[in-house]
């Protein structure tokens, strides 16, 4: 049985939506991150560095938002691709979301001047194509579109020159996974 462990409020909420799209069954296990529950001997196990989210899979434990995505797909996704240069496409836009989107979003003091740089190609590519690799729903979109559902959670960023991200966040918070694992709907 999976267990995936996250506190309130945290990216294992990501992981958690992943879960619901593949319809796995999983344990979710929430730790009381105000009391230190992430600070103890028994989840340390799980994860030395401390933070969520964190899954084992059996005997199995990883830690990381993108590793745990890419574990999932490559173990669990019927569609997840065969070749190579596909599979390197996957890694490349979920590193890019937990890496490169996320920094270029939230660290306030790049926001001005990345924001627009990575917004207006996804913008652009979302007008062209209902999901980030097409037309077919991926762990992509569960990397890039949390990142991009966050925003109007977290920031007061105007989106309107981005309508491409802003029909993209409206499809995702139609999704039933994301409902029940975003908590929205």
């Amino acid at each position: 049985m999976i267990k995936l462990y996250g506190g309130a409020r945290s990216r294992a909420s990501i992981v958690k939506w992943y879960l619901e799209e593949l319809q796995i069954p999983y344990e979710f296990v929430q730790l009381d991150m105000q009391a230190g529950e992430h600070k103890q001997p028994e989840f340390l196990a799980i994860n030395p560095m401390g933070k969520v989210p964190a899954l084992t899979d059996g005997d199995f434990s990883l830690w990381e938002s993108g590793a745990i995505l890419l574990y999932l797909a490559q173990k669990y996704d019927p569609t997840y691709p065969t070749t190579p240069e596909k599979q390197a496409e996957l890694y490349q836009w979920v590193l890019f979301a937990n890496a490169t989107l996320s920094t270029g979003v939230f660290v306030e003091s790049v926001r001005e001047k990345e924001g627009p740089q990575l917004l207006t190609p996804l913008s652009d590519r979302l007008q062209q194509q209902t999901f980030m690799l097409g037309e077919s729903f991926s762990v992509v979109d569960v990397a890039v579109g949390s990142v991009l559902a966050y925003i109007p959670m977290m920031l007061k960023l105007d989106l309107s020159p981005y309508p491409g991200v802003i029909a993209y966040n409206q499809r995702l918070a139609e999704r039933p996974a994301f409902q029940k694992a975003m908590g929205r709907g």
